[in-house]
Parts: C-alpha cells; sequence; structure tokens
C-alpha cells in the first residue's frame, strides 16, 4: 500500500554524518555562537564550503553572528526561519479579518508566496496600506506593525527563491527538534527543579551523547579520574605502566 504522502521517483533523503550538538544554559550568547563557529571552522578550515545560520530574527543572534564571522573572516548566510515568518504574517492577518473568518487562510498564502518570491518589502508595504486605510487604532494595528517591520528589518535575510535554488534550508524545524530532544525532554520534565550548574552538567552530558562522543568521553573522564585521585599523589617513576595507559 502505498503512503498518502509518499514522493515517488525521489531518492531518499542523505542522513546527517558527524552531527555534533550542543547547547548551554550557562555561557553568554557570544560564547555558545563562538564554539559553533570554533567547529565549523575544524570542518572547513580553507573556508571553502557555504556557511548558513539559520535565525529566528533575533537582533542578539544576528550581531553576534556577523561580528563573529568577521573575525574569522567567514561570508556568512544568515537565513531567517520561514516559519517565524509565517507567525507573524498570521498574528497580522487577525488584525484585518474577525475570528474564524476562512478568507484568512488565502490572505496569508497569498503573502506567504509573495515573500518567497523574494518580495518581503511589497507585502511590508502593503500591510502598512490596509492598516492606515482601515483606520485602524494603533493597539488595533499593532501586529500588523510587528510583521511589517519584522519584514523590512530581515529583507536581505529572506531570499528564500535563491535559498532553495541552491538548496539551502530555510526552516529550523531540524533544530526545533534538537531543541526540544537536547534539552526541554530532560530539563523541562514535570516536577523537575534544577540549579543553573547541575542543568549545564546535564546538558553537556546529553548533548555528548546525541553527538555520538559519549564513549571517548567517558574513556578520557577515567583517565583524569585516575590522574587526579591517584597517579599525580606518587613519583613519576612509578606505576609506569598505569602511566602509559592513561
Amino acid at each position: 500500500m502505498t503512503r498518502p504522502f509518499a514522493t515517488s521517483g525521489r531518492p531518499p533523503r542523505p542522513k546527517p554524518e558527524r552531527k555534533r550538538v550542543w547547547a548551554s544554559v550557562g555561557k553568554p550568547l557570544a560564547a555558545v555562537v563562538n564554539d559553533c563557529f570554533t567547529e565549523a571552522v575544524a570542518r572547513d578550515p580553507w573556508l571553502d564550503r557555504s556557511w548558513v545560520y539559520l535565525v529566528d530574527g533575533n537582533k542578539d543572534q544576528i550581531r553576534v553572528a556577523e561580528e563573529i564571522a568577521e573575525q574569522y573572516g567567514v561570508e556568512l548566510v544568515i537565513i531567517v526561519d520561514f516559519i517565524h515568518v509565517l507567525e507573524y504574517l498570521w498574528k497580522a492577518a487577525w488584525c484585518f479579518f474577525e475570528k474564524g473568518n476562512p478568507k484568512v487562510e488565502e490572505w496569508v498564502q497569498q503573502r506567504a508566496r509573495l515573500i518567497l518570491e523574494r518580495k518581503a518589502p511589497n507585502v511590508a508595504a502593503g500591510i502598512n496600506r490596509s492598516a492606515t486605510k482601515r483606520e485602524l487604532t494603533a493597539k488595533q494595528r499593532k501586529n500588523a506593525d510587528k510583521c511589517a517591520g519584522y519584514l523590512l528589518r530581515n529583507k536581505a535575510r529572506l531570499c528564500y527563491n535563491d535559498y532553495l535554488a541552491k538548496g539551502l534550508p530555510i526552516a529550523t524545524g531540524v533544530i526545533e527538534g534538537a531543541c526540544r530532544h537536547l534539552i526541554n525532554d530532560r530539563l523541562g520534565i514535570t516536577g523537575a527543579r534544577w540549579g543553573l550548574e547541575g542543568a549545564e552538567a546535564v546538558l553537556r552530558l546529553r548533548a555528548l551523547r546525541a553527538s555520538g562522543d559519549l564513549d571517548e568521553y567517558r574513556a578520557f573522564h577515567r583517565r583524569r579520574e585516575l590522574e587526579r585521585n591517584h597517579l599525580q599523589s606518587y613519583a613519576a617513576s612509578q606505576f609506569a605502566e598505569l602511566r602509559r595507559a592513561s
């Protein structure tokens, strides 16, 4: 039996290789982003590949990434997640429609298509005009203004037609899924109470496991425990076999 949404004739998607994930609740944003760049440089030391940085439009995320990319001499492609754009569109749509009006879907679809065609400034201008023509109050048009401002502020990062033509991702679904699995499935369980230090330690262990590095870490940890708790208490000439093993 054929599944209803199966795509015939398409090869299966390639599975990610050498995937590495990590997270931190203790480090500042700049430190975490710099860790991303350090990992990427290790994979692409000659900077021959395309570097893509997916964000939700957060100003600090973008600013920090641009600053660090300049330090590394990287030409960074920053892409705003299309799903976040849709969320702004939906909120703007309800400024012009009554709740439950089915026409709102067509309104969102039309403007989403225009944004995919790199016409975000046109969409922002149209939203502003509609709000003005309807003489909406500042409160009534609040989400419309937010959407228009978001589109204009990020217009250089909404070139979705170019991104798709190059095979680049335009949504952060994989990243959001990794965040849910890595962070929320453990730190967000019912009744859990965390201190910053404990949460950070758990995240590091979960990141090692998700990245396939846990066995290597365990071996490293045992060696370090041997050195700290035993070997450093004795002369360097003693326990030569253990020292070689460590």
